[in-house]
């Protein structure tokens, strides 16, 4: 899914390329794999994003960011991406457990 930069601060591409070149050193800051090389698991070239660990996108601070490959990024936001998907689809429906009133 591609960034939709109006979402983020205006000084979101130096944050992340401070992020990803200087304080990363252009390596994945979990387990050192290099920008653009090949990746030690996959063997795919490696491409650095910068994750939001809280997943909020408003909070940028520099605490909050981390220098991530793309498959660990996906990882990462897979937990949350899952219950965000349960939820939307149980937004609607009937809970069959639980005694709600029916609108009539």
């Amino acid at each position: 899914m591609p960034i939709d930069y109006k979402r983020y601060c205006k000084d979101w591409r130096s944050r992340s390329r401070f992020i990803r070149f200087i304080r990363a050193k252009n390596k994945y800051e979990n387990c050192g794999a290099i920008n653009y090389e090949l990746h030690p698991v996959t063997g795919s070239k490696v491409i650095l994003t910068v994750a939001h660990l809280d997943h909020d996108i408003t909070n940028n601070s520099f605490f909050n960011l981390k220098a991530l490959c793309q498959r660990c990024h996906l990882q990462y936001d897979a937990l949350m991406k899952a219950r965000k998907r349960i939820a939307k689809k149980e937004r609607n429906q009937y809970n069959l457990f639980e005694r709600k009133e029916f609108p009539i």
